[in-house]
């Protein structure tokens, strides 16, 4: 026998709130912003008073940006130097910089996705309760 512990109104939708948060945008309400800096979490929502404070990404955005943009660099950089032969400070300049870019820009999107995942699943952090 299966039995649901939670009620419509509970009902969180996990991609389109990982497509918000991916957009930097309030998992409930997909208008308001996220984050108050580059990479601080809002305590609420400005426009519909969702309570964000609770939800801690810790590492997991940097991991997924190393990831990321190490199997995408590391490939495209062997492939740009057995075709074409660069400099070697032209290949380290170019990729260096690509990978700033990349780091970024990946590092805010994930920390909006997996906000929005904790968000979606009512997986909230114990912070405040350890005080």
């Amino acid at each position: 026998m299966t039995t649901s512990h939670s009620t419509p109104q509970d009902d969180r939708p996990t991609w389109p709130a990982v497509r918000k948060g991916w957009r930097r945008k309030c998992p409930n309400c997909g208008s308001g912003p996220l984050l108050s800096g580059y990479l601080k979490v809002r305590d609420t929502c400005p426009v519909c008073r969702e309570e964000l404070h609770h939800h801690r990404a810790d590492d997991g955005p940097a991991y997924l940006t190393i990831l990321i943009v190490g199997h995408l660099m590391a490939p495209l950089l062997h492939i740009v130097f057995v075709n074409f032969r660069p400099e070697p400070l032209v290949l380290f300049t170019i990729f260096a910089v690509g990978c700033v870019a990349l780091t970024l820009y990946l590092l805010p999107r994930l920390k909006g996705a997996i906000v929005a995942f904790q968000w979606s699943r009512h997986m909230h952090g114990f912070a405040d309760s350890a005080a």
